[in-house]
């Protein structure tokens, strides 16, 4: 459905590009909005194709944001990050304070290190609503780690503070978006009782989704849960599968073509990263004619994974207590601390959020530094 003014999002969340730019230049900018349940897709106008070795890089960047925005530095809190296909802007979804109530906004950064506002009312756009959303009176909760709620409390578990809030079930509706040959992904939780979901919806919006329960097993906790939410998701092998990650935080192997909206369908888990923690974002990228991915996290460090180890990797199905338990296939800590937020620039190059020294800026990492 085509919609007009107004169109603005009430709400902050995962943002987007389809990877190809139309004849025209026009590009597809998916942004969830969390407290309607849609997902919107925005018909930006072309944008001039960036230079070979273009880079986005803004300093600061936490400040300059609140500033452009008109709120303090600690109110402007990032939601989700997306790469332009065609100038390599990076776009990124602010929720302007905190809490369900926090209004949103999308900031570009052009390779100039300019930072914009996004104006969205009068652009062209479609939507497609859930109809599997939770309702705001579930009584159900989802458990946040990344500190950002007002109330979110400090707990300690083995030694270890974390900053932990209780949100309703609605909040985390939509967590992360992917693309998969003209199908959107659509990670998140549903008013189902098997509640982590995921769906496809074809672009254009022009048919149901496709909604699927998903089951894994989570090695930390060892048992099977089908209530937590993926937290992060990308595509893979050629589209014909979906790595996704969870809190505490297992990374789970889910091929597409089983993902018809069928009954429960279990993911491979494939890797244990660690307890404790949040991923950020799960991204890919190329070096030396390998594929590798990226995950980052709440607590642990940025971390590596040689793609070509996932085909191979038995399901993992044994609790860390048990004698036999593995945690699957090699990863390594990265040195670069205070990564958060991540986005493919190019198959060489990946842009990230790194916190710095009570601040945080925005910068490109290539290949040859990961």
């Amino acid at each position: 459905m085509t919609l007009t003014a107004p169109s603005t999002l009430l709400s902050a969340g995962s943002l987007l590009f389809a990877p190809e730019v139309s004849p025209d230049g026009t590009s597809i900018l998916f942004a969830a909005d969390v407290a309607r349940a849609t997902i919107f897709a925005f018909e930006l106008p072309p944008e001039e194709d960036a230079a070979e070795a273009a880079e986005v890089r803004v300093d600061q960047l936490g400040t300059k944001v609140a500033s452009l925005l008109g709120v303090e530095r600690e109110d402007a809190l990032l939601r989700g990050i997306t790469v332009h296909p065609a100038s390599h802007a990076v776009y990124l979804s602010i929720a302007r304070g905190r809490g369900p109530e926090a209004g949103p906004a999308i900031v570009r950064a052009g390779t100039d290190g300019e930072l914009t506002v996004v104006e969205l009312d009068d652009l062209p756009v479609t939507s497609f609503a859930l109809d599997d959303a939770p309702t705001a009176d579930d009584e159900r909760t989802d458990v946040w780690l990344d500190g950002t709620e007002p109330s979110s409390t400090p707990r300690e578990i083995h030694g270890v503070t974390l900053n932990i809030a209780q949100v309703p079930l609605h909040r985390s509706t939509i967590t992360d978006l992917a693309w998969v040959d003209g199908t959107l992904f659509v990670a998140g939780l549903s008013n189902e009782e098997f509640t982590s979901r995921l769906r496809q919806i074809r672009y254009p919006f022009d048919s149901a989704a496709t909604e699927t329960s998903v089951e894994i097993f989570h090695v930390d906790h060892g048992k099977y849960e089908t209530q937590s939410p993926i937290r992060a998701l990308t595509s893979f092998d050629g589209g014909s599968s979906i790595l996704a990650t969870y809190t505490c935080t297992p990374v789970v192997h889910f091929s597409v073509d089983q993902l018809r909206g069928e009954g429960l369908v279990r993911g491979r888990t494939v890797a244990e990263l660690g307890p404790m923690n949040q991923p950020f974002s799960i991204v890919s990228y190329d070096r030396d004619g390998e594929e590798f991915l990226l995950v980052s996290n709440t607590r642990h460090p940025l971390l590596k994974i040689p793609a070509s180890s996932i085909a191979g990797q038995e399901a993992l199905d044994k609790p860390l207590s048990d004698a036999d338990s593995s945690l699957g296939i090699p990863r390594e800590n990265l040195d670069h601390p205070g990564v958060t937020w991540m986005a493919s620039l190019d198959r060489g190059r990946v842009v990230v959020i790194q916190d710095d020294g009570g601040d945080t800026r925005l910068r490109t990492l290539g290949a040859a530094e990961l």
